[in-house]
């Protein structure tokens, strides 16, 4: 008899790290180009401050792939969080810009280490039909933190420059914590020692058009999440519309709760009815309400805007970390995989400010709200001619069936998440 389903308690640990990790990103975001400012430096340093974070991620995320794969999720994870625990704290100690920017970067190695070991290893510890919704949840658990970090570190800055800084390191050192204490005894996130597969490699995962089609929306999201809602729309908003910096801030709000509205019910549903569906809906709502964005005369027509754009982008990120999985599927090795599509989305979050700011510049608000909306629709393209990729029924990971065979664990331990069949622990939906 099948029971109802379940998430894996790893899951639910990845989730509470990830809310950890962006509740202290939120402290810092605020206060970062303020810090920069003060020593004397122009607004272009201070992008560039910005811009070396992304710049790093997207050079070591080859080598962050590698690492998962020789050494294992959880081990890269932890180590990743760590480096940017240190890099952060050190940051807020910074003598001179230099200095500063020299942290950074190295906060920006550390952080891709543990972005693409994350959604390795959610791929590894989730039922294969329950991936959009650990997604999903994953995904919420970064939107709810970075709303309430700000919130926090308001209160700090009275403290010093410096205090955020700090108290994110140490955030991120309780994240790291949290990781590793749960997951020490874990089967699921065991390495699994006797998989011979060779890793799956991005040829071999481009030739599937379902990751072509990832992708491409990956870069488009990317383009406008990061490009538009980041770099243009509090100006837009003050020069544009008029109005005020604190109503351009309220409708970033308003875009982050309708993504956090979707999130959950687009991670369900694209486990039910297809990852496709449910990614094509999601960038054309993210599309049209993004062009509807550049066209709106009044701040509360552009809160609408941005609250349906907030939706679109809420619906497409689950189905699409999903398709990823899916196509990784059961070699359970797929680091330089999920590399190449968090460098092709930083790719677009790095190129998007870029093209958005020269086209308002030169055309006006109108053109830069729509070319980033045609992006998202042209990838539209791409999403109709890959095949579906939900499976059709249950998988079993490979990790959990060889941990207490390769001596990996403590054959002991109690696995959290299923019972064991024949020597094997399974999920109890198997």
């Amino acid at each position: 008899m099948r029971v109802r389903e379940r998430l894996p308690v790893e899951v639910w640990v990845l989730v509470a790290a990830s809310f950890i990790i962006a509740v202290g990103f939120g402290l810092v975001a605020p206060v970062l180009p303020v810090f920069a400012k003060s020593f004397g430096v122009g607004n272009t340093a201070v992008a560039a401050l910005v811009s070396s974070f992304a710049f790093v991620r997207l050079a070591f995320a080859p080598m962050s792939g590698k690492l998962v794969n020789r050494f294992g999720e959880p081990h890269v994870y932890i180590v990743g969080i760590l480096i940017v625990a240190v890099g952060t704290a050190l940051s807020g100690f910074s003598s001179s810009y230099g200095e500063m920017l020299a942290w950074r970067a190295l906060a920006g190695i550390g952080s891709t280490m543990f972005t693409v070991a994350a959604l390795g290893l959610l791929i590894r510890i989730t039922p294969a039909p329950m991936r959009g919704r650990a997604s999903g949840m994953w995904a919420a658990g970064f939107l709810i933190g970075n709303v309430a970090g700000p919130i926090i570190g308001a209160g700090l800055v009275p403290f010093g420059l410096w205090v955020p800084f700090v108290a994110y390191g140490v955030m991120l050192c309780l994240a790291a914590f949290v990781v590793w204490f749960f997951l020490r005894r874990s089967t699921l996130a065991a390495l699994d020692r006797s998989n011979v597969d060779t890793p799956m490699t991005v040829r071999e995962a481009w030739r599937h058009r379902s990751y072509r089609a990832a992708l491409a929306s990956g870069f488009a999201n990317g383009w406008a999440v990061f490009g538009v809602r980041i770099s243009l729309v509090s100006v837009f908003v003050i020069e544009g519309l008029r109005s005020s910096a604190a109503m351009a801030g309220i409708s970033m709000s308003v875009f982050a709760a309708g993504n956090a509205a979707m999130l959950f019910l687009s991670g369900k549903v694209a486990d039910t009815w297809g990852r496709k569906p449910v990614a094509i809906i999601g960038l054309v709502v993210s599309g049209v309400a993004t062009i509807w964005m550049g066209f709106t005369t009044d701040v509360w027509m552009f809160m609408a805007a941005s609250l349906v754009a907030g939706m679109g982008a809420g619906l497409l990120n689950p189905p699409q970390n999903a398709v990823v999985a899916d196509v990784i599927g059961a070699r359970g090795k797929g680091g330089p995989v999920l590399a190449a599509f968090q460098m092709v989305t930083d790719l677009g979050a790095i190129i998007g400010p870029l093209c958005t700011g020269l086209v308002a510049d030169a055309f006006g608000f109108e053109a830069s709200f729509a070319i980033t909306g045609a992006a998202l629709l042209l990838s539209v393209g791409v999403w109709l001619i890959a095949p579906e990729t939900l499976p059709t029924h249950e998988e079993e990971h490979t990790a959990a069936a060889v941990a207490p065979e390769c001596g990996c664990l403590d054959e002991s331990a109690e696995v959290p998440t299923g019972e064991r069949v024949g020597g094997k622990p399974r999920h109890p939906e198997a």
